[in-house]
Formats: structure tokens, sequence, C-alpha cells
């Protein structure tokens, strides 16, 4: 699989990498029950074939993903990057909030530590602004923890250009985690073209747009408890334009022999400041197809994807 570096003197992680929010199970923001083992299964085949980083995060499952990560990472011996967040905690009702206070922030690291099982954690990010705290106050504590060696490389997620000015005036921001998918493009205009501009890494997260993107969706078949369910871009009448658009390159997909959704990471990994896609998998059919997603389209087909897409969704 292809590897691109992150950031300024980052490492080389592949184009498509294992997305841990789904294996979380139940919680606010869940996507339904899950099978520990399956998870374990789905997360080593991927790593047999290619896939050399994950991305989790301590709220997904209120620790479980990242304690699934750790059990189905134990016995083997090859370098697997690890990327995690910080800043959504929750209380004993499991109510969650954001908040990137620093000794909030130096808790959770020694949480996902050990929850992880590692001396460090390879990529520790911003879950979400916190607007109750200066994000001076917070870059500063994650710039302390990397000279501690807790963490190797610190990053965000969700932040805007003056919230990545202000990290940077700091220190450097090693990467970036936006949404970035066919029907999410506003990160195109402003904040990739600086990241790419300022040597930020950028790791796209949802390219599938939570599977609305996959080709195959249904709502229907979506657990009642999935956070889907009460999202508005899966609720009428906006689902049914969405799933239009995501019939119209399926003819381009077929093509190149892949499915739609293999096209649409493709499409997000060809913006020249994106260094990877975060490709989210429960079973290991889902995750052998996400490493298919590793492919150039002809721009010919790019154009035809663009046209499609101001047709349908405008």
């Amino acid at each position: 699989m292809e590897t691109r570096v992150l950031g300024k003197g980052g490492p080389e992680l592949t184009v498509v990498g294992f997305g841990a929010w789904a294996i979380g199970g139940p919680w606010e923001f869940g996507w339904g029950a899950v099978d520990d083992q399956l998870s374990m299964k789905t997360i080593s085949l991927g790593l047999d074939l290619g896939i050399n980083w994950i991305d989790t995060a301590a709220v997904y499952g209120l620790g479980h993903s990242e304690e699934i990560v750790a059990k189905a990472l134990k016995g083997r011996t090859e370098d697997v990057f690890i990327a995690t967040k910080c800043g959504m905690v929750w209380d004993d009702r499991k109510r969650v909030r954001t908040h990137l206070g620093p000794k909030s922030i130096r808790r959770e690291v020694e949480n996902s530590l050990r929850r992880l099982r590692r001396e460090h954690i390879d990529l520790y990010q911003f879950h979400w602004p916190d607007p109750e705290t200066p994000v001076e106050e917070s870059w500063t504590a994650m710039v302390e923890l990397k000279a501690e060696g807790k963490v190797r490389f610190i990053g965000v997620c969700n932040f805007d250009v003056p919230l990545l000015m202000r990290c940077q005036a700091i220190a450097p921001v090693q990467s970036l985690q936006p949404p970035f998918n066919l029907l999410k493009r506003e990160v195109e205009s402003e904040i990739l073209p600086f990241c790419r501009q300022h040597s930020i890494g950028v790791v796209a997260y949802s390219p599938m747009m939570s599977g609305l993107l996959s080709g195959k969706f249904d709502i229907q078949k979506v657990a009642p408890d999935d956070w889907r369910r009460k999202d508005r871009v899966f609720q009428e009448p906006r689902l049914s334009k969405e799933l239009a658009f995501v019939e119209r390159p399926r003819p381009i997909a077929e093509k190149h022999k892949k499915t739609v959704g293999q096209l649409a990471v493709a499409w997000v990994n060809m913006n020249p400041a994106v260094t990877s896609s975060i490709v989210g998998a429960r079973t290991p059919e889902q995750v052998a197809q996400n490493v298919e997603a590793d492919f150039r389209l002809p721009p010919a087909d790019v154009s035809a994807m663009e046209a499609a897409l101001k047709e349908t969704v405008g």
C-alpha cells in the first residue's frame, strides 16, 4: 500500500488507516452493539493486509475502543502507529462534554496509556476545540507531554485556520484531522491549502461519510441506538438527495472494478494536502474492501464525479 509522510518529519502512514470509532460499542455516539472478538479479528486482518496505523479516541465507547485496540495488538511484533484523542470527557452518568484543561489532558493521557498498554502514544490529538479553555494553555500541555516522551507527535482535529495559527505560534502542529468527503468539502477552500503550506499532515475522517457513500447504505439496517438515526444528514429530505448522488459515480467505480465506497476514499486521497484517510471497519469483509481503496483515479473520471455532484446535490 502507498505510504505518505505525515507532516514535517513525521512517520510514513499508509493512505488507508483503520478507524476504530465503531468498534467502541454503545455510547452516546455509538454505532450499536459490537462483537469484540470480531473487532479484534478485523483489526488483525487490516494489519495483515498492509494498514500500518490505527486511529481511535478515549471517548469511543468510553474507553472501550482503546482497550480493544490493545487486545488486538497483543503478540504482534511489528510496529503499528497508534493515534488517539483527548478532550471529550465523561462523568459517572456517561454524560460527555468537551474539556481541554491542562490537568484534564494529563489525566486523559495516563488513562489512554493504560488502556492501550503502551509506554507512549504515537499521535495524540485534540478531539474538538474547547471554547472554554484558551487553546494556548491546552497546546502548551501537549507540547510538555511530547517533551516528556509520553507522546511522539501532537495534532488536532476539527480545528479551523485561526486555531491552527494560535497553536503554531507555540509549537508546530504535526497533523490535522478534519471531516472530508465528496459531500462535505468545506475544508478545501482554506484549511487544506493552509495545512499544505505549513507542512501540517492531514488525516481525513469520514471519507465515506459514515457509510453514506459506501454505495450500499440502508438506513433501515442501522441499529436503533446508532448515532446516525438522530443525525440530520441521514434524515429526509436530505438523505434521498445524497443517495441519488451515490448512484451517479457507480459506472466509474465499476469501470475500475471498485465499489462506490472505494472510489470515494480514493477521491479524498487524491487531494495533495491529504496524507491518509481514516476508514472504519467492523468486520473482516469491510476492512478487506477498505484496503482496495488504494488506487488513483484518472483526471477524466475525477471531472465526471465533480459533474455528478453538481447535478444531484448542487
